[in-house]
């Protein structure tokens, strides 16, 4: 299964190097002034890692940037474990199969338990999928968002995007005026959600057959196919389409910062899974099951808990994203009016309350054929 909420991302070129750390060198060094992360985009910048280096007497901090949750994951398997210190990526992962196949470890309680009583309501309960299901704390939420599908509202209004769902993408008045932003394993969940499925369920023949109509009927009707969301915020600004089928705040944002408004992530006020018919996804950092570790990861996962920090992290990389810390009132404080109108503050708890967590595709593999298929026309 493949993720592909970032496919455009590249490899941060702060990975040089690392191919040619040699098992032996690095089971020869010191490893407490060193510390490599594998992560989603946004640690990986200078904002971030450049002030953590100079924190720690110029320490040499490695970080690559993914393009998907499994092929990182797929990385320490093959044994990379040796390699990496920290490890970022979407919220199913890190109980479902990080913990229980032993590529991360538990972080310290002590250290890092405070931290949720000053995050956001979602997450100071705290937020469950931190935990394994022995207790252990296992990671630290930062960056997450809603992500279903954008209106430009001066087309569609906010109120009749919400209250139709996913059922827009079927009604014959938008046919031609929509794109389909090409992350594949969200098309698919959108999808299930379109056609009153619920993705996270193994599905039988006759789910697949009607996931076979949703996605033909969701593809047929489509004017742009691009994973680039850059390219889909243009059409949609320019008025080649009046929407796009998966985005959210996360794509939307870089557009609405610039000054275009109009260009809004919907959640869907009702859908088939208990009620919600979006998603969310909220990212997890954690700590390698290295067996040469380094002190600095724990201190890392600390550092991005710092307000400046937070909003370097949650402001990187072209894409702007809230974060779970911003239930303190120091991290608030970092954002400026405009910003928060970027990540669409004004409704970003009402669409929480309304979205599901992101979750493994039960049945990823069949779905997926019959999703390309569909593409192909």
């Amino acid at each position: 299964m493949k993720l592909t909420r970032r496919q455009f991302n590249k490899t941060a070129a702060a990975t040089v190097g690392l191919a040619a750390m040699s098992p032996l060198h690095r089971a020869l060094a010191d490893r407490n002034d060193q510390m490599n992360i594998l992560c989603w985009e946004g640690y990986n910048s200078d904002e971030v890692l450049g002030p953590f280096r100079d924190a720690n007497a110029g320490a040499t901090v490695r970080a690559e940037s993914g393009t998907s949750d499994p092929d990182m994951i797929n990385k320490l398997r093959a044994g990379e474990v040796n390699v990496w210190d920290l490890i970022n990526v979407n919220q199913p992962w890190a109980s479902a199969q990080l913990y229980p196949e032993k590529l991360i470890k538990p972080l310290n309680k002590d250290r890092f338990m405070p931290y949720f009583e000053r995050m956001l309501p979602e997450f100071s309960g705290p937020y469950p999928l931190a935990f394994a299901d022995d207790g252990e704390l296992i990671g630290m939420p930062q960056r997450y968002g809603p992500f279903s599908f954008v209106v430009n509202t001066d087309k569609i209004s906010r109120g009749m995007a919400e209250d139709q769902g996913w059922k827009l993408f079927l009604d014959p008045g938008l046919n031609q005026r929509y794109g389909i932003l090409t992350y594949d394993n969200w098309n698919i969940m959108h999808m299930c959600l379109t056609g009153d499925q619920n993705p996270f369920d193994p599905m039988d023949d006759a789910g697949l057959e009607t996931f076979k109509g949703t996605a033909e009927a969701v593809f047929a009707g489509a004017k742009l196919l691009t994973d680039d969301l850059v390219a889909m915020n243009t059409a949609l600004i320019n008025g080649e389409i009046d929407a796009y089928f998966t985005g959210g705040t996360y794509t939307a944002s870089p557009a609405r910062l610039d000054g275009a408004t109009n260009i809004r992530g919907i959640t869907p006020n009702s859908g088939p899974v208990d009620g919600k018919g979006g998603v969310v996804w909220i990212e997890l950092t954690s700590a390698v099951n290295n067996p040469d570790p380094s002190i600095l990861a724990e201190d890392f996962l600390e550092f991005v808990q710092d307000p400046e920090i937070c909003k370097a992290v949650s402001f990187a990389e072209g894409t702007y994203n809230p974060v779970s810390q911003m239930g303190d009132s120091k991290v608030f404080a970092q954002y400026d009016e405009d910003e928060l109108d970027a990540i669409q503050w004004d409704s970003l708890g009402e669409e929480m309350a309304r979205s599901l967590d992101y979750q493994v595709v039960a049945s990823y593999d069949k779905l997926n054929e019959i999703y390309n298929a569909a593409k192909r026309g």
